[in-house]
């Protein structure tokens, strides 16, 4: 079955071996829902990097609806309607060669590639040909995260996660209203006690061509 979605979000370009990341907590006003909460499709960060467990692999993470209370996230899920799809380039040109595309389907996680893309461009369709890995979504409070992997090598994640984005932001406010010269060492985590709905892939890098290095970014699409 195919199924086209629009783009909603677009975030971060990442190289391997280093990480270039950005940070983008509900200050959209796109994707800025009732009481300045964060919907579904608002991607607060996106990173991807080696994985430190084995130098073969690449581990992509992107996470959406930032500042979640404790109290909000057990309620928080990841909405039907929308795609999470990180796009990799490895000819250097800026336009994605490959993508792994994120999606609820019968209350599941389930990821699809990385494969070839269809159409580059701000509408995707589900690539239902390629490779697909199925994971349950672990649930707030969970005593062990749920995982899955494919044959291929490709295992994930989905659910919720400590917001791993650190940020003084009461005073980087200082620092720009003048008040302040630097910042404090250590400063004071301002998103610390707060959550992300976290999605993970990590890839055997012989799924991402021959490329010494890669572009990457996220975006959501919506139906």
């Amino acid at each position: 079955m195919k199924k086209k979605f629009l783009l909603g979000g677009l975030l971060g370009i990442v190289l391997i071996g280093s990480i270039i990341y950005a940070a983008d907590h509900i200050d959209a006003p796109a994707v800025t829902g009732p009481g300045s909460t964060s919907p579904g499709n608002d991607i607060t960060d996106i990173y991807a990097f080696q994985s430190p467990a084995d130098n073969s692999k690449m581990v992509f993470v992107l996470n959406t609806q930032g500042l979640l209370s404790p109290a909000a996230t057990g309620a928080a899920s990841f909405p039907a309607n929308v795609m999470y799809e990180f796009n990799i380039d490895n000819t250097g040109d800026n336009i994605e060669d490959l993508v792994i595309q994120c999606l609820v389907q019968n209350g599941k996680m389930r990821v699809y590639g990385p494969v070839a893309v269809g159409t580059p461009g701000l509408t995707s369709t589900v690539k239902t040909s390629g490779p697909s890995t199925e994971v349950a979504v672990t649930g707030y409070g969970a005593g062990s995260p749920s995982t899955a992997s494919n044959g291929n090598g490709t295992r994930i994640f989905a659910g919720p996660r400590d917001d791993p984005f650190f940020f003084d932001l009461g005073r980087f406010k200082q620092i720009i209203a003048g008040t302040a010269a630097s910042f404090n060492n250590p400063g004071t985590d301002s998103f610390a006690g707060t959550n992300v709905m976290s999605i993970v892939v990590e890839v055997p890098k012989s799924l991402l061509g021959a490329a010494a290095s890669i572009n990457v970014w996220g975006e959501t699409k919506s139906k």
